[in-house]
């Protein structure tokens, strides 16, 4: 099966274009863009963790490492279509055009973090394993059944192909050639468990011969490998051909969150070889010096841009009031169900000293 889904390469480790398809298209605009947002997307990392260290957001799910992955893919879609995101793929959903104030609500637990900004088709990160799947392949087919070109692109762990979900959202979509990309991010890791005590299958991407789903292996650090052969599933989908599966093989450098320790079950020296070999804005910073075009002087006034931004969406989350705790009986169901009230009154009682 390795040699069957070999992994496509467009950029080399060593910041070499390495197809001929693409010389002549690849711009420094292109380029200087898509470092540009995997910056953006790297610095909003690692200045969430630090918040989570300094005890002003929640336990926070980090991605560093899976930059081109979540930005190359999320590049790919346009407005009107839709993304189904995981708890961690918000790389992705700022890509597209999620608020950065919002991404921060959403990690000091308001509600207002799963709300997209008016007209951006993001549905909220998906907590449970694999249940994004089934919303994206249910949208899909309604925008299908609406006659428009929509498309869903939904993302996902190579934990999520254990579950159930994940076989029932390709199953149906092969059926009703619904409009999605199922896009995988395989780390290697569903937590603590290595992809090879989970699965015997050699590949992620194999798995839509199962349903006769057009499936294909990616390096997942290079960014113009994702977007090309992500934008080329989109098209697919939008044309009325069908659903297509990615496996976008990379590396998390970090713990699976700010909870967990990696140290436990991997060696994180491996993380440290990656960062100087497969990293994702390295073999750009790489690509850009063998065309003569690195410039410091752009990259300072793009981090501080973005600095600047982070810090203004990080002023006006915490603008916003503390969540009121009665908010967690709100939204379980359309109506309340009397277990629900129930609950409500009992909590109100203890608020107002009367048990």
């Amino acid at each position: 099966m390795l040699k069957q889904f070999p992994i496509t390469q467009y950029i080399n480790e060593e910041g070499e274009l390495n197809t001929n398809e693409m010389k002549g298209e690849v711009s420094l605009d292109l380029i200087k863009m898509f470092y540009q947002k995997m910056l953006r997307a790297r610095m909003m990392d690692k200045k969430c963790v630090n918040l989570q260290r300094q005890g002003r957001i929640g336990t926070y799910v980090q991605y560093e490492g899976q930059e081109a992955a979540q930005v190359g893919s999320a590049l790919a879609i346009e407005e009107g279509d839709w993304m189904f995101p995981s708890y961690r793929d918000h790389a992705a959903t700022m890509t597209f055009g999620h608020s950065l104030r919002n991404l921060l609500l959403y990690w000091v637990g308001r509600i207002e973090g799963g709300i997209p900004p008016e007209g951006k088709n993001i549905f909220p990160p998906a907590v449970p394993i694999a249940s994004q799947l089934l919303h994206a392949t249910g949208v899909a087919w309604a925008e299908k059944k609406k006659n428009t070109d929509r498309v869903s692109l939904v993302y996902f762990g190579d934990g999520a192909t254990s579950e159930g979900d994940f076989h029932e959202g390709l199953n149906f979509a092969s059926v009703f050639r619904s409009p999605v990309v199922f896009f995988n991010q395989n780390n290697g890791y569903a937590i603590s468990v290595p992809t090879e005590k989970q699965m015997n299958s050699k590949t992620i991407a194999q798995k839509g011969l199962g349903y006769d789903i057009p499936s294909i292996r990616i390096d997942g650090n290079d960014i113009l490998a994702v977007f090309m052969e992500t934008q080329k599933a989109v098209e697919r989908a939008r044309n009325g051909e069908g659903p297509t599966l990615i496996e976008a093989v990379t590396w998390r450098y970090g713990a699976h969150t700010t909870a967990d320790d990696p140290s436990k079950y991997r060696d994180q020296s491996e993380s440290d070889r990656r960062r100087t070999t497969t990293d994702p804005l390295l073999r750009l910073e790489k690509y850009l010096k063998q065309q003569n075009n690195w410039d410091e002087e752009w990259l300072a006034e793009t981090e501080q841009e973005i600095t600047d931004e982070i810090n203004t969406a990080l002023a006006e989350m915490e603008d916003v009031p503390e969540a009121e705790i009665e908010q967690l009986f709100s939204h379980v169901f359309e109506k309340p169900t009397w277990t629900i009230e129930q609950q409500r009154e009992h909590h109100m009682s203890i608020k107002r000293g009367q048990v």
